[in-house]
């Protein structure tokens, strides 16, 4: 058995694994990578492996991150068997239909300028009917069967908790008499998601591809974070502000609400009673015809509710739905959310804020400081939603500079990913452990912190591979090959075009806090001076640059 990793290779998107064992070549995820201008040109670079060999492909989930480039693979001329629970399948359907159209807009845009410029107009990765074409190869299965793909290897798709229908993906295969398992997590679920099961525990693996996207943090648990999300939006809807909620459209939007029609079994003190009564009095509008979609294929797979929700929903108590909820389909709508002269809460995608309608609602509301920006799940490094986090004072939305006046809170507890704490109860909980353990999805400090733990704590030997490392599993895990990248000069430009703005927000950034400190009565001359020498060393840095 050999694995290259092709993506989410000390990253958090793009998972792409290219697996060979038992004379068959597999993929597992082909996702699309999102965040850096640099990342996502990616997505358009050619696959390194030949799509005409690939005997069949196993999906972990349908978040973006993961199927977002099945379209493209299927543009390319794959018709093999993409094989996933019935309600990824159903997922995929509104999401790689939803990315396509996406893709159009955002090529649409590109093209207007680049017509301005004299120059060729660029197709767009693939289009809204190239997405719903690729749905006819998808296989659907249930979780917990075991899936006999031939003679020498069978798979099984268990329920990791992290969204509806994403599963942890155990593989077999028989190669000169000799069985080896493989065990892909996917993305391994927080083990408190209001509506899901818990990730399944596995028994037995000879090696384990697991996620570490928070492998250096814990979560709040369930009721701390029920306690401040109640705080902070009743807080802000008291000075007559509107809670703005970037939600990825499947997954959170449903667990707020859910968590918001949930919210007054938890306390029944006056206090409790006040704040609660105010959220339930507002609007609450989820603003996301995805999100609608999703929540429509929620309904229909209620088979997959954790015990206590299937329980309240044939009592007649959905928890999907509660006074005041109100969903917006059309542009129109959308636009009307920010006429409105109330105060609300909007819950709408993308959950980092780079696409969809999410960055009108942050155009009309960070300036505001009676409003609330909550961040609810993981924005990765580059995102606009991550700069809003990180703290920047202005952000262009649209090409105009908008001033970050709102009280911005993060709530890392309804991240749909383990923390440390379970992706390490996840690997205790194997009967057999792994001989070997690999980790992906994470940033390069979050692996790192991950890795010393598991080796000091479990034993195991852990890998952190990089980009286009192929490893062949025997006895002993070996780096058989390497593929080279070439490249691209756009990656290159992009890379110092992204390089340049970040460098001018930390300038601007500088600027305000120095000039606070120039003038501060408690700054001594002598340090003054120094700071002085030491900007006219950047400006001559600066200079030489330029020159050059």
């Amino acid at each position: 058995m050999k694995i290259t990793f092709l993506g989410a290779a000390k990253t958090v998107t793009g998972s792409n694994f290219l697996v060979e064992a038992a004379g068959k070549k597999f993929l597992v995820d082909c996702g699309m990578y999102q965040g850096k201008a640099t990342e996502e040109l990616k997505n358009e670079e050619p696959f390194l492996f030949n799509v005409n060999e690939i005997d069949f492909m196993l999906l972990t989930h349908a978040h973006i991150d993961h199927s977002g480039r099945i379209p493209k693979l299927y543009n390319e001329g794959y018709r093999n068997p993409i094989i996933a629970t019935k309600a990824t399948c159903d997922l995929c359907s509104i999401m790689l239909p939803d990315s396509g159209h996406i893709q159009e807009m955002e090529i649409e845009w590109k093209n207007r300028k680049r017509k301005r410029e004299g120059k060729p107009e660029l197709p767009p990765l693939y289009t809204a009917e190239d997405a719903e074409k690729c749905l006819e190869i998808f296989k659907p299965v249930k979780y917990d069967e075991i899936v006999d793909i031939d003679d020498n290897i069978k798979v099984r798709f268990n329920d990791a908790g992290h969204m509806l229908g994403s599963s942890i993906i155990e593989v077999w295969a028989n190669e000169n008499g000799e069985i080896k398992k493989a065990v892909f997590t996917g993305d391994l679920g927080n083990n408190d998601i209001p509506l899901l099961a818990s990730p399944t525990m596995i028994e037995s693996a000879d090696y384990l591809i697991m996620e570490s996207t928070y492998g250096s943090r814990l979560h709040l648990r369930n009721d701390d974070k029920a306690e401040m999300f109640l705080d902070i939006v009743s807080e802000t809807l008291e000075k007559g502000g509107t809670v703005v909620i970037p939600s990825f459209a499947v997954g959170r939007t449903q667990e707020i609400v859910y968590e918001l029609n949930k919210l007054k079994e938890k306390r029944t003190d006056e206090e409790f009673a006040k704040k609660y009564e105010e959220i339930m009095r507002a609007p609450v509008y989820v603003d996301s015809p995805l999100a609608i979609s999703a929540t429509e294929v929620f309904r229909e797979n209620q088979d997959l509710f954790d015990d206590d929700v299937k329980e309240a929903m044939e009592k007649g108590d959905n928890p999907l739905e509660f006074p005041g909820l109100q969903f917006t389909r059309t542009a129109d709508e959308s636009k009307a959310l920010n006429e409105r002269n109330e105060s609300s809460i909007i819950i709408s995608a993308s959950g980092m804020c780079e696409v969809g309608r999410i960055k009108h609602h942050l155009k009309h509301n960070l300036w505001n400081p009676n409003s609330t920006i909550l961040f609810v799940g993981y924005q990765a490094p580059g995102t606009l939603g991550y700069r809003i986090v990180n703290g920047e004072k202005t952000v262009k939305i649209f090409g105009e500079e908008i001033a970050v006046n709102a009280r911005i809170e993060y709530i890392e507890g309804y991240s749909g990913h383990a923390d440390q704490e379970w992706l390490m109860n996840f690997i205790y909980s194997f009967i057999n452990k792994p001989k070997h353990i690999f980790l992906v999805h994470g940033e390069e400090e979050s692996q790192d912190v991950l890795k010393a733990k598991i080796i000091q704590e479990v034993g195991i030997p852990v890998t952190i591979p990089e980009f286009g490392e192929t490893y062949d599993l025997n006895n002993t895990v070996e780096m058989v090959n390497k593929l080279e990248v070439k490249r691209d000069y756009k990656s290159i430009r992009a890379e110092v075009i992204e390089r340049i703005n970040k460098l001018k927000l930390e300038i601007d950034d500088m600027a305000d806090i120095l000039k606070d400190e120039v003038t501060s009565e408690d700054s001594k001359d002598v340090e003054v001076q120094i700071l002085n020498e030491r900007i006219k060393e950047l400006e001559q840095q600066i200079v030489s640059i330029l020159e050059g």
